[in-house]
């Protein structure tokens, strides 16, 4: 194996790395500012971060599919011709939905066995799933000689998330974990796919992740049922504004004019994802002006908003929130992905660092008795073929 692979790849994978192999590897997201805008054709803010999953493809001369999931300690085959979505081992539809991609782009997939790894904390909303369906994208890309562009792999990666694993997620988690840069946030419009590297100057700032370390076992299906509020929002609006055809298309003063009457968690829902699409506008200049602070404020108003209005938060997120909102060394704080558990992200001064979170961890464990997991998180690069055959 040659140098750079063995400085990329864990340990643990290097007894599956041998001649022909194709090593491949994408990450996790952060999302700065930005959810749940993406589904509605709105504006986004994340940035791939430096947890990543890995995934090693060792072609074979027959259709037959094994993968193995060293953290799972799991393995699942099946031939390419039968390819069909698993309730058997569910981890394997992010893998057989991008396979499912290419076949439906007209690719020959051939057989092969494949085992991947990760450190990406599981069910902390940093996209874990995301990151999956991107390292098979881009190692599937390789291996069929498809030549598939970033936005086609993401697309692909979308899909499969879709099809395979049932939700109807936006293109927000996976567009960052191909595109990402380090030291480098992406403002994606969702509706174009134009995007934007905006440099994350954290000067004297850190980021942070509190897990609060509950599954979000409602996200899935309240994902698809706030998407199909959103939807019905628009509808309601569509009667007389013609030309609407997203809430990206919605202003403030349309949903008091056509929704609140109507159906009023419809329109909490529309003017959570309407405000938000505004933060992340006025964000983007506070970027550039280097005003961390107000980034900050706005990152509380999104957590107020997905309390309150978009009603994915629960308990526990709330807590992390509050405990740390009139602390001054914190900037700023949310829940962060889909909800309903999962990880707050928060914006903490340097030297304040350990302070806070020796604070968090004690309120936190006085008041749930779980011990609070903390991730410090860098920028880092997006999805990438680091050893091909």
């Amino acid at each position: 194996m040659d140098i750079k692979v063995k400085q990329e790849v864990p340990a643990s994978l290097e007894p599956y790395i041998q001649q022909g192999s194709i090593v491949s590897f994408a990450p996790g997201r952060i999302n700065l500012l930005g959810e749940h805008t993406d589904y509605n054709n709105g504006f986004v803010m994340p940035a791939s971060i430096d947890k990543r999953m890995y995934f090693v493809l060792n072609p074979r001369t027959d259709n037959e599919i094994h993968l193995h999931s060293l953290d799972m300690n799991q393995e699942f085959s099946i031939e390419v011709e039968n390819l069909a979505k698993t309730n058997e081992k569910t981890w394997a539809n992010y893998i057989l939905g991008v396979i499912d991609g290419f076949i439906n782009r007209g690719y020959n997939v051939n057989g092969f066995d494949a085992v991947f790894t990760g450190n990406i904390p599981i069910g902390a909303g940093v996209s874990s799933s995301a990151a999956l369906e991107c390292a098979v994208a881009v190692a599937v890309n390789k291996y069929t000689k498809a030549g598939l562009d970033n936005n086609e792999l993401a697309l692909v990666a979308q899909k499969a998330e879709h099809k395979y694993a049932g939700v109807k997620c936006g293109i927000m988690d996976q567009f960052a974990s191909i595109f990402g840069k380090g030291d480098t946030l992406i403002k994606l419009d969702c509706r174009t796919l134009q995007y934007e590297y905006k440099p994350l100057k954290l000067e004297g700032a850190s980021l942070l992740l509190f897990d609060s370390d509950v599954k979000h076992s409602l996200a899935s299906s309240e994902y698809n049922v706030r998407r199909q509020q959103c939807e019905e929002g628009v509808a309601m609006v569509k009667k007389y504004v013609p030309l609407v055809d997203s809430l990206r298309d919605i202003s403030l003063e349309m949903l008091d004019n056509y929704v609140y009457p109507n159906d009023k968690t419809v329109y909490n829902r529309c003017r959570y994802v309407v405000e938000e699409n505004q933060r992340v506008q006025q964000v983007a200049a506070f970027l550039e002006a280097g005003n961390l602070k107000a980034v900050g404020q706005k990152m509380f108003e999104t957590h107020e908003g997905l309390r309150s209005l978009y009603e994915v938060s629960c308990e526990e997120l709330d807590f992390l929130v509050t405990a740390v909102r009139d602390n001054e060394d914190v900037l700023g704080a949310r829940l962060m992905g889909g909800g309903f558990g999962g990880c707050t992200i928060n914006l903490v001064k340097n030297e304040a660092v350990n302070d806070v979170i020796s604070k968090v961890s004690e309120s936190y464990y006085k008041q749930y008795k779980k011990e609070l997991k903390v991730y410090p998180v860098s920028i880092g690069n997006g999805a990438t073929v680091i050893k091909n055959g």
